[in-house]
């Protein structure tokens, strides 16, 4: 009998088993389907196409809002610009039309933000769902010479890490579950900054990128989304053929993230985690991008080095060595499954 297979991301081998059997047909695709990559890379002559989608399936607020931050934050860490935005939208049954309007307010506000069109999409009330659904189809463009590819993180380079986990999933904890905190006992104003992380410091990745690529020489850019840290560094090491060594001691687990996971029983590093961009980068160039990240507000932290030794994934600490965690489903799946 074939194994069930739970809510949130395939199953890693999976995946790349399913993504084996699909081959390019136009030349022009130069990057197609591949596990760990964040984007699709189309040769449109002087530059590049470069083609996104996702969906959002875990919040309902701001849920337009939602959308356009995550595609964006995956053109974006391939060292392109976003550009244009298709949207579907499938709503329940009891969706009314100021629900209906205020989804597309926020999908317009946050597009005319960062400079994006929404180009067009499909919207629909939809049988048998219990909480609007959002997909997003983003499309950028990237000069040939600037692309980024999560595969490019190479033996020796120190891993960096922008402002802290798991930003999203606090977030998301704090606005959706909110009843549930308050019987573990988080204190109120814990859960009402956790509301706020969606905001500050941000789901969104482009400022990280943006400045990451003009301080050095960056390798890989990645943004570690659902499964949280852990599954973004094994997608890294996965792309690239690398290993990977973490130092636990230096993992920016934000307060609010600690507090609000130690009372649920989660592990931050599982945490779908937005808002955090993974570099690698030459170890001497580390100490720079820092500099310049922090002299634009953004906090950023150096968490370890990629090695050699293909799928060898550990975390460091005082006591020794061990194996990265593997997630095979996002914490916050877990705890809303129950």
């Amino acid at each position: 009998m074939s194994e069930r297979v739970q809510a949130g991301k395939l199953p890693p081998e999976l995946l790349a088993q399913l993504l084996r059997g699909v081959k390019a047909r136009d030349p022009r695709v130069v990057l197609g389907p591949k596990p760990g990559e964040d984007a699709a890379l189309i040769d449109f002559g002087d530059r590049y196409l470069v083609a996104k989608t996702d969906p959002i399936t875990f919040a309902t607020d701001l849920i337009g809002w939602y959308l356009v931050q995550v595609n964006a934050n995956d053109i974006a860490v391939m060292g392109a610009t976003p550009k244009w935005l298709m949207a579907t939208l499938l709503l329940p049954e009891d969706t009314d039309e100021e629900q209906a309007r205020a989804i597309f307010h926020q999908l317009d506000a946050a597009c005319s933000e960062i400079g994006v069109d929404l180009v067009g999409g499909h919207t629909e009330v939809t049988l048998g769902l219990s909480r609007p659904l959002a997909v997003g189809a983003m499309l950028g463009e990237a000069a040939k010479d600037r692309v980024v590819l999560t595969s490019g993180a190479r033996p020796g380079d120190a891993i960096v890490v922008t402002k802290g986990i798991a930003i999203e999933g606090t977030a998301i904890l704090a606005r959706e579950c909110e009843s549930d905190l308050r019987r573990a006992a988080v204190p109120g104003d814990v859960i009402e900054r956790a509301k706020e992380y969606l905001f500050s410091p941000g789901i969104s990745v482009l400022r990280d990128a943006s400045i990451a690529c003009g301080a050095v020489e960056v390798h890989s850019m990645h943004d570690p989304t659902e499964g949280g840290l852990a599954t973004g560094l094994m997608e890294v090491a996965t792309a690239a053929g690398v290993g990977l060594s973490v130092d636990e001691a230096a993992l920016p687990i934000t307060p609010e993230c600690g507090e609000i996971c130690g009372a649920l029983g989660l592990d931050p590093l599982g945490l779908i985690a937005s808002g955090a961009l993974l570099a690698t980068t030459a170890p001497q160039e580390a100490p720079r991008l820092i500099d310049a990240l922090a002299q634009e507000g953004i906090p950023a932290y150096e968490i370890g080095r990629v090695t050699p030794t293909q799928g060898e994934l550990t975390l460091r600490s005082a006591s020794g060595e061990r194996e990265l965690p593997v997630f095979q489903r996002d914490e916050l799946a877990r705890f809303l499954e129950g």
